[in-house]
């Protein structure tokens, strides 16, 4: 295949699982095209705390961590709407790095690698004949295209006109309306542990804080889409009413210098289940099933999921494996890995963010420490 507009696989999106997964497949000397809406470097929002069971994954990929000087997080913070507080070690930890020294460095790992990545290129439209056949479009100048790919890969995130298009199963008649969230992200200068993630609950929402790189820290929050509307759309007056009534979270965003470019939002989030395939396109990262912040790494699970992704296609590029096989053993892996630790996020999900249960449980956390223990290991997963 040596075309230009022909590829071995054409992956629909850059973030952290299509970058990972374009370089995974590069090195195995796979032609791979990457299709990114936006422009590297940017913002997303994100809580921007990876476990380290992800630290030698990474680096495999050709990134210098050692050489980052990013923050390891050693321990977990708490709090309830009523300012009850319990912190606790986490047994694996993590470090933090924002998605925009992240992902921009991926992406020139794999440019390097020889993945031909379109950025400010939407792609537009799937067909299946023999190959798989990605229309795509220039963002900038409307210009569009095509490209044949013998595997397509979809790692658009949360939400895409392509889950309209198929009418995946979590959006067709009889099942029940997901509940929406937004969630909000700014860079701060704060005083704050640099060891330390801290997860501060309110009504109908949470807000995470931790250490990133350059003396930063990462403010991200999710709230019920209700909060917002309630005041007409206006972020800050929504902070100031309703983040304002956990009295440690008060304190940070009162004294908290907000940096430039910030805050950076995004809508309709939902936690429904989702299929690991759809149309013999493989889903991968948020794609596959959004990751409850309460489940624990989602980064690490967008991670590990490109290399699950990244050995069934080889055997199926190969030709070790069919392209039912393929579809089949990466279903069989992804639920392997990932179903029991994102069904324990929707049912964390489900209790925090309400005043009366958060309360409930952060005193009984503090009360008896072995619970939230058991609960935290079920959020990090094992190094791969």
């Amino acid at each position: 295949m040596t075309t230009s507009n022909t590829y071995d696989v054409a992956i629909i999106g850059g973030g952290l699982a299509g970058l990972s997964l374009s370089i995974q497949l590069a090195k195995m000397n796979y032609s791979v095209v990457v299709f990114e809406k936006e422009k590297f470097p940017f913002h997303k929002v994100c809580g921007e705390y990876i476990s380290m069971e992800s630290w030698n994954f990474l680096q495999s990929l050709g990134l210098p961590l050692e050489e980052m000087d990013l923050p390891r997080i050693i321990n977990l913070q708490v709090t309830s709407p009523d300012g009850t507080s319990f912190t606790s070690a986490l047994p694996l930890g993590g470090f933090g790095i924002s998605r925009y020294l992240l992902d921009a460095s991926l992406a020139a790992i794999a440019r390097s690698s020889g993945v031909v990545l379109l950025e400010q290129t939407k792609a537009s439209g799937i067909r299946f004949s023999d190959n798989f056949y990605v229309a795509h479009q220039d963002v900038a100048d409307g210009t569009r295209g095509e490209v044949i790919a013998r595997a397509c890969c979809a790692a658009y995130g949360k939400r895409s006109n392509f889950d309209t298009a198929w009418n995946r199963s979590f959006l067709q008649k009889g099942f029940k309306k997901p509940a929406n969230y937004v969630g909000v992200k700014y860079h701060i200068t704060a005083t704050s542990p640099d060891d330390l993630i801290a997860l501060h609950n309110f009504k109908h929402g949470y807000c995470g804080i931790s250490r990133i790189e350059d003396n930063k820290y990462c403010l991200c929050y999710m709230t019920g889409a209700e909060n917002l509307k309630a005041f007409g759309g206006d972020i800050v007056a929504m902070e100031q009413k309703i983040l304002h009534s956990n009295p440690h979270l008060k304190k940070i965003l009162t004294n908290c210098t907000r940096l430039d470019s910030f805050p950076v939002t995004i809508a309709q989030i939902n936690f429904v289940r989702k299929n690991a395939v759809e149309n013999g396109v493989l889903m991968i990262g948020d794609a596959a099933g959004t990751i409850p912040p309460l489940c624990g790494n989602g980064m690490s699970m967008a991670l590990h999921g490109s290399k699950l992704a990244a050995s069934c296609l080889d055997a199926f590029l190969s030709g070790r494996a069919s392209q039912a096989a393929m579809e089949a053993q990466y279903t069989g892996l992804w639920n392997h890995h990932f179903k029991t630790r994102l069904w324990i996020g929707r049912k964390l999900q489900q209790c925090f963010g309400r005043s009366f249960l958060t309360n409930i449980f952060v005193a009984a956390f503090k009360r008896v420490p072995f619970i939230a223990r058991g609960v935290i290991r079920q959020t990090h997963g094992k190094p791969f």
